[in-house]
């Protein structure tokens, strides 16, 4: 095998065609296994990486986004881009970060870093020839491509999402033991079990998104949430994974899934609920209680199902008894589930099922940056203007932006008010976050008169007809007196479950304001005395709601 030294002088050959390609090229120029992402002067760059890079001493550091001082080639088979084969793979410049993560995956265990100046980012390119292949000598030519061994593995060309469960909109990572203990016979029954729940699952657009992470000595992430979105392929995936080996550290396969696997360029999507199945033949090898509360933390719904459990006598080899109860999202029966035997699997596979798509049951998924109704009831008085009712939606932009606004996460409405009242769009109207913000910004101003009662009845009445109790919040943004009397609709607003947040500006009474607001009023009443101050009420109203979010539910 070639040193990487020697290697090293054919980086600035490499470098100067790139130079002369571009950052946009289609064609990609070949790098070596240890040329760093600080080496591409280009942004953009489209790089040949060649085969083997695993078999290399490359440096990696960080998951997802990395360091530029990272070998280019070795992060692109970390994130999954290329396999050993090697590849084309576009790479893109970023600024310098703090906290760069260590994980490993796919044969590349990278290396955590505090900060560094500048960062890169890697995509799959859509627009190579497809005859181009990472076979290369010390040319930019490229040579014939040789057949990938397992396309079916990692696809290089994603399939279109169609049809799936639309009642379980769910994200799901299933872990599951690879180590020396299961052995290969009983590993292979537990793939068998695993394509049963996917299948009855059914993933799709409208439905769950699934991936799968092996538990070894270290975790190895076989399949992305995005790789495969028909079924059959999914299937055929499964069946081809082999058995890795090694203790069967459970603990670091959920701390690497819970830091990597829900990242939205991994597939993840905002504002659906993560779930995280875990498959534990036996027990596991090291402790899950730090990597299950980051999940939990995290908003990840952890279920282990305990298979073939230890008998009485095998207590003993056990490092932690309760780690069943430590590792769930909660311990209330719901998040554990054990089945006798790997021969005895398919009668459990209906309620397993049930449990990951349930929205009710997924607790951990309950944030409060996804699980709550919002509304914006606005004062398009005469007296606020135009430029200043600008900035108050802003301000309500700025709120919005804090939270994870979609179909099954948060939602928000507006009503405007003069003496009339005009309900700008629903709580449903828009189910994407762009849309909501869009929507917002773009309403209209009123001027008028200052009715803030009647206003607070009609948004209670029209607004949140549709909630149910314990997540609904209206921040109601006045700058004056009310002709009607405010206490007696925002108390009524308040039973019906509505925590209110009174926003003053400029001559808004605080007396007005503290009587809308919910107890206690100290906590739920802002002002301030010019509209270009209400930017910096933004985190304390999002910290209030999650406050008041985790205290009722």
């Amino acid at each position: 095998m070639f040193q990487p030294s020697v290697l090293q002088p054919l980086t600035g050959l490499f470098l100067l065609i790139a130079s002369t390609i571009g950052s946009e090229s289609s064609v990609p120029f070949p790098v070596t296994c240890v040329t760093r992402g600080a080496d591409l002067t280009e942004d953009n760059a489209l790089v040949l990486c060649p085969p083997d890079c695993t078999q290399w001493r490359v440096s990696v550091f960080g998951t997802g986004v990395y360091a530029a001082i990272s070998s280019v080639c070795g992060a692109a088979v970390h994130r999954g881009v290329v396999g050993v084969s090697g590849g084309p793979v576009r790479v893109h410049k970023l600024q310098g970060r703090h906290s760069y993560l260590s994980s490993y995956a796919n044969g590349i265990q990278s290396q955590a870093l505090s900060h560094w100046s500048s960062s890169f980012s890697l995509t799959k390119p859509t627009n190579v020839p497809q005859e181009l292949t990472s076979e290369t000598s010390t040319t930019a030519l490229p040579a014939p491509a040789r057949p990938a061994k397992k396309a079916v593995k990692k696809p290089s060309v994603k399939k279109a999402l169609t049809g799936g469960n639309k009642d379980c909109q769910t994200d799901i990572a299933f872990i599951i033991d690879s180590g020396n203990n299961i052995g290969r016979r009983r590993f292979n029954l537990q793939k068998n079990f695993v394509a049963k729940l996917v299948s009855t699952l059914r993933v799709g657009q409208t439905g769950p998104h699934i991936g799968l992470v092996q538990a070894g000595g270290f975790p190895k992430t076989e399949i992305l949430l995005n790789n495969y979105t028909q079924p059959k392929d999914l299937l055929m995936a499964i069946k081809e994974l082999n058995h890795l080996g090694g203790d069967t550290n459970t603990g670091k396969a959920i701390l690497h899934t819970a830091e990597t696997f829900y990242m939205q360029d991994s597939g993840g999507r905002r504002g659906h609920p993560r779930v995280m199945m875990v498959l534990v033949d036996g027990w596991p090898s090291d402790s899950l209680e730090q990597a299950a509360i980051l999940a939990r933390e995290s908003g990840i719904n952890v279920f282990l199902v305990s298979v073939a459990k230890p008998a009485p006598e095998e207590l003993g080899m056990v490092r932690d008894k309760d780690f069943m109860k430590k590792a769930v999202c909660k311990d209330n029966e719901y998040f554990t589930y054990v089945i006798p035997s790997w021969f005895t699997t398919t009668k459990h596979v209906k309620p397993l099922a049930q449990r990951v798509c349930s929205l009710d049951g997924l607790l951990c998924s309950k944030t409060c940056y996804n699980s709550v109704n919002i509304g914006f009831l606005i004062d398009g008085s005469s007296s606020v203007g135009d430029a200043n009712f600008r900035l108050v939606l802003e301000f309500l932009a700025g709120i919005a932006r804090g939270f994870d606004i979609s179909d099954v996460g948060s939602h928000i409405g507006a009503v405007q008010f003069t003496y009339d009242q005009r309900m700008e769009f629903g709580l449903y109207d828009h189910t994407k976050k762009e849309d909501a913000i869009n929507a917002l910004k773009k309403i209209p101003y009123m001027s008028g008169g200052t009715a803030t009662g009647s206003a607070i009845s009609y948004t209670a009445q029209n607004l949140f007809r549709r909630t149910g109790p314990g997540r609904n919040f209206l921040i109601l943004v006045t700058d004056g007196q009310s002709y009607d009397n405010v206490q007696a609709p925002a108390i009524a607003a308040q039973k019906q479950g509505i925590t209110m947040y009174s926003v003053g500006v400029a001559w808004a009474p605080m007396d007005d304001l503290r009587s809308m607001a919910s107890e206690p009023k100290e906590s739920h009443t802002f002002f301030t005395k010019e509209f270009t101050g209400l930017a910096d009420l933004v985190p304390a109203l999002i910290r209030g709601i999650c406050r008041d979010f985790t205290d009722n539910n």
